[in-house]
């Protein structure tokens, strides 16, 4: 089971809102999902990104893979820089 961390479209018809979810690749866009994660609101001004940093932390070491458009909101949240520093911590050279 491939995991990924992508969108899912909520909100009405021309006024999108988007969950930051955590689903098996296999399921459709809008279905069945592990987790929420987040949300996204492209339609405010400036676009509101809230993401649980705690529990995005836990999937991605766990192997979920964002898809490019969540790797970039979770860069403009800061969450994917905390995930690369407790990937590979700086260790002096010897």
């Amino acid at each position: 089971m491939a995991v990924k961390i992508r969108l899912a479209r909520t909100g009405r018809k021309k006024l999108a809102f988007y969950r930051v979810v955590v689903a098996d690749s296999q399921m459709p866009r809008d279905g069945r999902c592990i987790a929420y994660v987040g949300t996204y609101a492209p339609r405010e001004n400036p676009a509101k990104i809230v993401i649980d940093e705690a529990v995005t932390l836990k999937w991605l070491a766990k192997g979920a893979q964002p898809t490019e458009t969540v790797k970039s909101l979770l860069k403009k949240s800061g969450a994917w820089k905390k995930f690369l520093e407790t990937k590979s911590p700086n260790t002096p050279a010897a």
